[in-house]
């Protein structure tokens, strides 16, 4: 029996965090593109130090013009989106980058097999949702989002000009009964402009708008805080800790709460079911619990190189709705296409919609005019209430 009673702890870290800096020049470059290409193949890593950005991988785009196109937009892609972050520190300013490219045509050997519509390589994958939030994720990882997407919003509009881009949160949430109830501790430690700042001065700024994102009677007298800990945080970013795609996968998730699959999201066309079964995952999850087959289910998926059907479905609801499960596993691929192919029709993932999922998670977020977050709709509730 799953326990009633318990704390959980979930992080998140800012888009200026090194980590995240990488993936959104990453998906910066497949958006590019597939603006260019809608066909485009892209597999893009980036790395990050002290004034120099480094980006390399396989990019397979079908015009000649259009891979020139890329080399020479390179720096000024990287260059813009350390500048829309906010980075102009002496050791890591958007106009003193040294970026250099790597990039190069994608194996005929990986291309062959997508080409047959098959996947672009073998794995597993992990869709998971709970009602512990209105965006049915779970508690501790969203509103860790939503405490340092409220700091960076400020910034942004000049509200918070003594902050830096650089900053992680971390809460840890009490259960009750299964269910979230407060914040039993807050910990923040976010990079400051003015070196005088203290621990306590640094509270004071960030405080509102911590308060303004959790729920009211989360936090109460008995919430221990923890802000910037160590004391001065001045130096940030890449300068002050280098940063590389791909390394917050839980970030990116659910937090700890779900399994993750073994790849990351960032720089991957939607041919990698690394990004694009994760999606379909989480959708199918997300609509099952909106359904109320469950309050909550987590999915498996797994693929093959190559090959376009997925080799497993699983199904766990935890014993917390009806004996569904293996109806489930029968019933999903009948009501939608697993296949790459299918996936990437059903949500629409041919679109330069990807640079703004590599900051405040993957999951959770509002479904956009444009098509992002596509795989956050809540939209197939009939069809699953006609098969069970």
């Amino acid at each position: 029996m799953a326990r009633k009673n318990y704390m959980f702890t979930s992080e998140s870290v800012s888009e200026g965090h090194p980590d995240k800096i990488c993936d959104r020049i990453s998906d910066a470059v497949l958006d590019f593109c597939l603006k260019k290409d809608s066909l485009a193949r892209v597999a893009c890593e980036t790395f990050a130090t002290t004034n120099t950005v480094v980006v390399g991988g396989e990019v397979g785009l079908r015009s000649e013009s259009d891979s020139q196109s890329l080399a020479s937009e390179i720096k000024s892609l990287v260059k813009n989106v350390v500048k829309e972050i906010g980075y102009e520190q002496d050791g890591f300013h958007w106009n003193k980058l040294n970026v250099s490219n790597f990039i190069h045509q994608q194996s005929s050997d990986i291309s062959r097999g997508v080409d047959r519509d098959g996947a672009g390589d073998q794995g597993i994958m992990f869709g998971y949702a709970v009602n512990e939030t209105e965006e049915l994720m779970p508690a501790p990882i969203h509103y860790s989002h939503l405490i340092l997407k409220s700091l960076a919003d400020a910034r942004h509009r000049k509200l918070a000009t003594s902050l830096g881009p650089d900053s992680k949160s971390q809460l840890t949430v009490k259960y009750d009964n299964g269910n979230p109830v407060s914040v039993d501790s807050i910990v923040l430690s976010t990079q400051h402009i003015d070196p005088s700042l203290s621990s306590q001065d640094v509270k004071e700024i960030v405080e509102p708008y911590i308060l303004g994102v959790i729920p009211d009677q989360w936090i109460s007298k008995d919430t221990v805080w923890h802000i910037n800990p160590t004391g001065k945080f001045v130096i940030g970013g890449p300068d002050g800790d280098a940063g590389l795609t791909g390394r917050k996968i839980i970030v990116d998730t659910y937090g700890g709460a779900a399994p993750h699959g073994g790849g990351a999201f960032s720089g991957k066309d939607p041919t990698k079911v690394d990004r694009s079964a994760a999606y379909i995952a989480r959708y199918l999850a997300k609509n099952i619990v909106a359904s109320g087959v469950a309050p909550k289910c987590l999915i498996q998926l797994s693929y093959a190189i190559g090959v376009a059907e997925p080799l497993s479905i699983y199904v766990d609801t935890y014993g917390t709705g009806t004996n569904y499960e293996k109806k489930l596993e029968e019933i999903l691929p009948k009501i939608v296409d697993l296949s790459p192919k299918g996936i990437i029709e059903k949500l629409g993932l041919r679109k330069p919609i990807y640079e703004k999922t590599a900051s405040y998670g993957h999951f959770g977020r509002t479904p956009e005019i444009d098509g992002g977050f596509s795989w956050e709709k809540i939209d197939l509730v009939d069809d699953l209430a006609k098969h069970l």
